[in-house]
C-alpha cells in the first residue's frame, strides 16, 4: 500500500515532555523527521531531566519478507535515559506528507499536484509522450528544511504553524520511459504544516509551488540546508559546460522545457547557490547567489559565525570550496577559496592538511551582470587535446584533461563562472569525486563531508590526491580553526576554517570482492556511498543517508560521535536513494529528523539481479508505477507491552 499520512495512528510520544532540551547533540539530514521529543509549552519544572538518547538498530531487510524491501522500513528504536537513572525505550516509525503525484491542499480550498513541474511562466509542463497527457511530477524529492516564522498567517492551522521547504531534483522518465534527467527545471515547494502542540505530529495544510522565474528557473537541485537565519539554501549540481553548450542535448531539452526554446537558456545562469525565503502566508521567493562559485553545489553548511560556508561539490575533479561572506546573514557578496590537499596518509581513505587559495572577491550582482553578457569564448580558451602551445595550461576537468588559457582581464569572470577550471589553474586540489553533503559539529568544531565514491581522480594523483580507499566512499572529518592565512599570506577572516581532513574509521565503506547472497557489492552493515549528512548537537549524532549503487537497499544511519557506535535506522525501497535529510533539535519543543527518498525501483542489471523480479511489482504498486516517491519524516512511538 502507498505510504500516506494517517494522523489517527500518529500517537507520537512526548519524549522531552515538559523538559528542557539538553546539549546531547545530534545529527540532521534533509528529509526524514525524527519526532523524538516533546513537551512544547509546559512551564512546570521537571522532576527529572533527560540525560541521553541512544539508538537501537535494525537488520537490513531480505527477500524473506519482500514487502519490507519494497517500502520504507523502520525497525529501529531509541532509549531515553533520565537523571533518576530510569531508561525509557521508544520505537521509531516513518510517516509521509505525500507520495509525489498526489493532489494536495493548496490553501485556497483546492488542490495542486505535489512535485509538479512548471515553466518560466508558471504553466504546468506536460508529458505528452503517453496516450493520456499529464503534468510532469518528480520521483526525486531531495533537500528539505524545517523552519518557523514569528507571525505566520496561514489559515486552517489548529496548533503551531511550521514550514518545510522541499526541492525536487529531477524526474527519472517520461510516460514513454525515456530518461528525463536534467531535462526539466527543478520545482521547489513550501509546505505549511500543522504541528500538534501535545504530540508534535505534523499534518500538511498547504502546498505552494515557489515561483523561480526571477532566478531563471532552477537546475538539478539536490541536497540542501537551513541557514542560521532561517532560509533554505538550495543547490544546482553538475553545472552545464558553457564551452560545449552547442552540442549539449540535455541542456537544450532543459531550455525547451523552461522557455519553449532550445537555445534561450544561458548556461552561466546555472550552477549557483539558490536561497529560498519563506513568507508568513506560506509562499516563498527565490534568489541566486552568483558569487559563491559556479560548481556542482550540494548541501552548503553555514558555520555559527553566519558568514563562513563550506560547500559540497558533487563532481568528478571537484574541489573543497569555502565562501566567507562580507556580512553575517548575507551571502550576496564575499570571498571564494579552494583547498589544496597536502597529503599525510595514503591508506584507509587518506588524510591531509589543508591550505586555502583565494580565488577572488565579488558580489552576486557583478557576477550576474557578467553571466548575462559573456560567452565562454569571451572568458577563456579551452582545448580538449594538447595544442602544443606553452600559453595553455593542462588541468583536470570532469574526468579528462583540458588545456586552458584565460583571456586578458577575465580572471574574475573565470573565477566565478568557470570555477572548476580556474580553481585547477590556481593550484586547487581538483581531484575529489562526488563530494556530497557537508555538516558541522559546533561543540567540537569539526565539519564532516561525505565522499560518495572514491573514484579514480582521488587515486591517480589529480590535484595532489593519491589515496587508497574503498570505491564505495567514506565520511571525512575536518577540524576547524581560527587564525588561518591563505597561500598568499593574507589572513582569512573566519574562525571556522578547515585545517585538515581525514576519513572517519567507522564511516569507511567496505567493498566486497564478490557480491553477497542478496547482491550487495559493499558490506551492508557499514555505510556505503554516503550522501546526505546532518549533525544533531543535542543527540551527538551524525545522520547519514546513502546514495548507493552497491547496496540493494539504501539506508539511513545514525553515528554517535562520542560512543563511535553506528546504527541502521531506516531502509529505503530497493533501488531508491535516501535524501532530504534534515535534523532539527528544537521546533517548539520537539525534535525532528526529516527523510525522503527518490527513484524507487531504479534497477541495476547486476546489483538488483536477484531481487528485481520479486520487488518490481511491489514497488510499482506502492509508488505510482515507480513515478512517485515519499516526502516524510521519522517519528518516535512508545513500545507497548
Amino acid at each position: 500500500m502507498t505510504e500516506q499520512p494517517d494522523v489517527s495512528r500518529r500517537r507520537i510520544v512526548q519524549l522531552f515532555a515538559g523538559l528542557p532540551l539538553l546539549p546531547l547533540a545530534g545529527g540532521s539530514a534533509a528529509a526524514a523527521l525524527l519526532s523524538a521529543c516533546g513537551g512544547g509549552n509546559d512551564s512546570a519544572a521537571p522532576a527529572t531531566r533527560l540525560m541521553a538518547v541512544t539508538f537501537t538498530g535494525m537488520a537490513a531487510p531480505t527477500l524473506a519478507d519482500p514487502a519490507k524491501m519494497a517500502t520504507t522500513t523502520v525497525g529501529s528504536g531509541m532509549n531515553a535515559t533520565y537523571s533518576d537513572g530510569k531508561t525509557q525505550p521508544y520505537a521509531l516509525a516513518y510517516q509521509t506528507f505525500f507520495i509525489t503525484g498526489a493532489q494536495v491542499p493548496n490553501g485556497s480550498g483546492g488542490t495542486t499536484l505535489s512535485g509538479g513541474y512548471y515553466d518560466i511562466n508558471n504553466r504546468p509542463i506536460m508529458d505528452n509522450s503517453g496516450s493520456s497527457p499529464r503534468q510532469f511530477f518528480s520521483d526525486c524529492p531531495d533537500g528539505t528544511s524545517l523552519l518557523k516564522l514569528d507571525a505566520p498567517t496561514v489559515a486552517g492551522v489548529k496548533g503551531n504553524t511550521v514550514f518545510a521547504v522541499v526541492q525536487f531534483e529531477y524526474t527519472s522518465a517520461n510516460l514513454k520511459g525515456d530518461s528525463m534527467y536534467g531535462m526539466l527545471p527543478s520545482p521547489i515547494a513550501v509546505l505549511t504544516l500543522d504541528q500538534d502542540k501535545t504530540t508534535g505530529a505534523l499534518t500538511l495544510v498547504k502546498y505552494h509551488n515557489v515561483d523561480t522565474s526571477a532566478a531563471n528557473g532552477l537546475w538539478i537541485t539536490c541536497g540542501a540546508s537551513r541557514s542560521p537565519w532561517n532560509t533554505h539554501l538550495s543547490s544546482e549540481e553538475y553545472e552545464p559546460d558553457a564551452t560545449a553548450i552547442a552540442t549539449d542535448s540535455q541542456f537544450a531539452g532543459f531550455s525547451r522545457s523552461l522557455y519553449g526554446d532550445a537555445t534561450r537558456a544561458n548556461p552561466y545562469h546555472y550552477g549557483h547557490m539558490p536561497e529560498i525565503t519563506v513568507n508568513p502566508d506560506g509562499t516563498g521567493s527565490c534568489k541566486k547567489h552568483y558569487c559563491m562559485g559556479r560548481i556542482s553545489h550540494e548541501l552548503v553548511q553555514v558555520m555559527p559565525d553566519e558568514r563562513t560556508a563550506l560547500m559540497g561539490d558533487d563532481a568528478t575533479n571537484g574541489g573543497l570550496f569555502m565562501f566567507i561572506a562580507d556580512k553575517a546573514r548575507d551571502l550576496s557578496s564575499g570571498t571564494l577559496y579552494v583547498a589544496r590537499w597536502q597529503q599525510t596518509s595514503v591508506a584507509n581513505g587518506g588524510a591531509a592538511t589543508l591550505q586555502w587559495i583565494k580565488l577572488g572577491q565579488a558580489s552576486s550582482a557583478e557576477i550576474k551582470a557578467l553571466a548575462d553578457t559573456l560567452k565562454a569564448a569571451d572568458i577563456l580558451d579551452v582545448r580538449t587535446t594538447d595544442p602544443a602551445d606553452a600559453s595553455f595550461t593542462r588541468i583536470p576537468f570532469s574526468g579528462r584533461s583540458n588545456w586552458i588559457r584565460i583571456k586578458p582581464g577575465m580572471e574574475k569572470a573565470a573565477a566565478f563562472l568557470e570555477t572548476h577550471r580556474y580553481a585547477a589553474l590556481a593550484g586547487g586540489s581538483m581531484g575529489f569525486t562526488k563530494m556530497e553533503g557537508t555538516t558541522v559539529n559546533t561543540r567540537d568544531k569539526i565539519a564532516y563531508t561525505a565522499i560518495s565514491a572514491i573514484g579514480s581522480a582521488m587515486t591517480n594523483g589529480s590535484g595532489g590526491i593519491a589515496i587508497k580507499g574503498p570505491s564505495a566512499g567514506a565520511v571525512y572529518a575536518l577540524n576547524l580553526k581560527d587564525g588561518q592565512k591563505d597561500t598568499g599570506g593574507a589572513a582569512i577572516d573566519s574562525a571556522w576554517v578547515p585545517v585538515d581532513m581525514a576519513a572517519v574509521p567507522a564511516l569507511l565503506s567496505e567493498d566486497l570482492a564478490t557480491p553477497d547472497a542478496l547482491g550487495n557489492t559493499a558490506n551492508a552493515d557499514k555505510v556505503a556511498n554516503p550522501d546526505n549528512i546532518k549533525f544533531s548537537e543535542k543527540l551527538r549524532t551524525l545522520f547519514i543517508g546513502e546514495d548507493s549503487g552497491t547496496h540493494v537497499n539504501n539506508f539511513l544511519w545514525g553515528y554517535n560521535v562520542d560512543t563511535k557506535v553506528l546504527t541502521r535506522l531506516l531502509s529505503t525501497p530497493s533501488g531508491a536513494e535516501s535524501t532530504g535529510l534534515h535534523a532539527v533539535d528544537d521546533m517548539n519543543g520537539f525534535a525532528y529528523v526529516m527523510s525522503n527518498f527518490q527513484h524507487a525501483g531504479d534497477w541495476s542489471s547486476t546489483l538488483h539481479a536477484k531481487v528485481r523480479t520479486t520487488l518490481d511489482p511491489l514497488i510499482r504498486a506502492n509508488y505510482r508505477d515507480r513515478y512517485g516517491a515519499a516526502v516524510g519524516y521519522l517519528t518516535g512511538f512508545p513500545l507497548l507491552g
